[in-house]
């Protein structure tokens, strides 16, 4: 292999190292998904105690954007917290960061929600925690 060559493929793999490396900050882990129709509605999606704990949570849109309300994270000690979103996260895009005030365990995230579908289209919703 000339050095040349082995320069690269080195740029190469040191760049697909630093990508797949959690930064310092936590990694986002995919707790759950749902997908929505174009009617005002409500999901949960169970999460349970064997995720881990997890600090933040947001929640990811595909296919077709999603008019949010309120999200409710129901916490493994029994408590839950309520956030409102009251914002439309358009496909491909996520909400903002939700902060759960320290490493919590989450059982499951209920979201009110109505999905902007056309007939027999569905969008996503993916909930992501992160450690």
């Amino acid at each position: 292999m000339s050095l040349k060559k082995l320069g690269v493929f080195a740029a190469i793999l040191a760049t697909t190292a630093c990508a797949s490396t959690p930064g310092p900050g936590g990694t986002w882990v995919r707790l759950g998904e749902s997908t929505v129709t174009d009617r005002l509605e409500g999901d949960r999606i169970i999460v349970g105690a064997a995720r881990g704990q997890f600090r933040e949570i947001k929640l990811r849109v595909d296919r077709a954007s999603v008019d949010f309300y309120d999200v409710i994270v129901h916490l493994g000690n029994g408590t839950r917290e309520q956030v409102s979103i009251r914002r439309t996260i358009n496909a491909g895009s996520e909400t903002r960061n939700i902060d759960l005030g320290g490493r919590r365990t989450i059982r499951a995230v209920e979201f009110l929600y109505d999905a902007n579908t056309l007939v027999g289209r569905q969008a996503r919703v993916i909930i992501l925690g992160k450690r």
